[in-house]
């Protein structure tokens, strides 16, 4: 897989944050956890995958997030945390993975998370094997599409209205913390994306999910 992608490796690592220096960042938090932010170029574009959770879920029922999950007692960090929950979540064993830096930590305010994504760059044309219990659908999109699709909308949360970031592809919406990670991203990578070059720095929502 390497060698296929070192170019991009090495684009990636110039504007990302470092695993090492991204574990050194505090976040307001009380549980640590992780998510993979996976990426594969296919036909010159970008693409990334999400995960889509059950609908029938006591949290976050429905909503989309890169996979991942809180840090289990004698991992060895939190990349190691990332990429089980990406193998438990969508098959991706973790020898598929090169892990080629990191992104702003996040916290999520109605759950009390302390999010570190680690970027990682995967081979493209992969089978899923999706969780059973928690995961309804594997989702890979173009990040010119998800970039494209961006807009702060209105949305009711708990019977509460909320202006935040969100992006939206076909019916797929995306906000909270995983829309925050996705500015992140775009803000860092946008010279990358196939949209001749443009850099378009989102800001971060201040609300959590």
């Amino acid at each position: 897989m390497q060698s296929r992608n070192d170019h991009l490796h090495e684009k990636l690592r110039r504007v990302l944050l470092s695993p090492e220096e991204a574990l050194t960042l505090e976040v307001r938090g009380a549980i640590n956890a992780a998510v993979l932010v996976p990426l594969y170029r296919h036909d010159g574009r970008l693409h990334t995958v999400f995960t889509k959770r059950h609908n029938d879920l006591r949290r976050h029922p429905g909503e989309i997030s890169f996979p991942g999950g809180r840090y289990d007692e004698g991992e060895a960090d939190l990349r190691a945390t990332a990429l089980r929950e990406a193998n438990e979540e969508i098959g991706l064993p973790g020898d598929a993975v090169d892990i080629v830096g990191a992104l702003q930590p996040t916290p999520t305010i109605a759950t009390g998370y302390a999010v570190y994504p680690f970027v990682g760059l995967i081979e493209p044309g992969r089978s899923w094997t999706p969780s059973a219990n928690e995961v309804a659908e594997v989702l890979e999109l173009p990040l010119d599409t998800l970039l494209a699709g961006y807009a702060r909308r209105r949305l009711l949360r708990r019977g509460v209205p909320i202006r935040t970031d969100t992006y939206v592809v076909g019916d797929h919406l995306i906000w909270g913390a995983t829309a925050r990670i996705l500015a992140d991203l775009f803000d860092r990578i946008g010279p990358l994306l196939n949209s001749g070059g443009s850099r378009r720095a989102v800001s971060p929502s201040r609300s959590a999910r």
